[in-house]
C-alpha cells in the first residue's frame, strides 16, 4: 500500500524584493459592523488572524462583497445544520453595512500563484492557529514596498478574496455610508447563497 504524500506545513514567508501589488479603490471594500461611526477601526488586540502579535500596528478587515462580509461576521462561529444556518433576526438588525471612499490602496497579493511563490499555501487562511499568519502579516508590513495591506482568500467563503489594511492606510480611506443591514440591497440573495434562515 502506497503511503499518502506528506503535506508541507506552512512556514515563514520568503518575500521577493518587490511584492506583487494590486491597486484597489476603497469603494470596492465593505465591512459589517455594530457601529455606524468610528470606522474603519484599526484594532490592536493581537487576537485576529493577521493582527500584529506585538501590537505595534493596527489592522482592519474587509470583504469585497456583501456575501463575504456576512460569512466573515454573522457566520464566523456558526455551525450549519442540514445545509442551513440559523441566525437570530437581532444579529442582523443590530448591524450596519459600511462602505468607503478615498484614495487608491496598494495591496500585496497573497493569493494564488503569488502566494505560492512566497512559500505559502491555503493553510495561511485555512489553519485554525493564528501564530504563523500573524508572522506573515508582520513580514508584509515591514517589507520595503510599504504596502497599505494585502489581499488573501477568505477562510469562511474560500472562493472570494478579502483584504486586511494596516493602520498606515488610515489616511487613504474614510467611511462613506453606514446602511442598516436589513435595508441592504442584495441581502436576501446573499442570505440565500449562504443558507441563512431566521432562528
Amino acid at each position: 500500500m502506497t503511503a499518502a504524500p506528506r503535506t508541507r506545513r506552512l512556514g515563514l514567508p520568503s518575500l521577493p524584493d518587490h511584492l506583487p501589488i494590486v491597486t484597489l479603490p476603497p469603494q470596492a471594500l465593505v465591512r459589517i459592523s455594530r457601529y455606524d461611526s468610528g470606522e474603519p477601526h484599526f484594532g490592536r488586540t493581537g487576537g485576529n488572524r493577521f493582527d500584529d502579535p506585538e501590537r505595534e500596528y493596527g489592522t482592519c478587515y474587509f470583504g469585497l462583497s456583501l456575501a463575504l462580509a456576512m460569512a466573515e461576521t454573522l457566520l464566523h462561529d456558526a455551525v450549519a445544520v442540514r445545509g442551513r444556518f440559523r441566525v437570530h433576526p437581532d444579529s442582523i438588525a443590530s448591524r450596519f453595512l459600511l462602505t468607503f471612499s478615498g484614495k487608491p490602496l496598494r495591496l500585496a497579493d497573497l493569493t494564488g500563484a503569488s502566494l505560492k511563490r512566497m512559500g505559502g499555501h491555503a493553510a495561511l487562511t485555512g489553519n485554525a492557529s493564528y501564530g504563523l499568519p500573524q508572522r506573515w502579516s508582520q513580514a508584509v508590513f515591514r517589507h520595503g514596498d510599504t504596502v497599505d495591506g494585502f489581499l488573501y482568500m477568505s477562510r469562511h467563503l474560500n472562493t472570494e478574496q478579502a483584504a486586511v489594511l494596516f493602520d498606515r492606510a488610515g489616511g487613504k480611506i474614510r467611511l462613506a455610508a453606514a446602511i442598516p443591514l436589513p435595508s441592504c440591497p442584495g441581502l436576501a440573495a446573499a442570505a440565500e447563497l449562504l443558507g441563512i434562515g431566521s432562528a
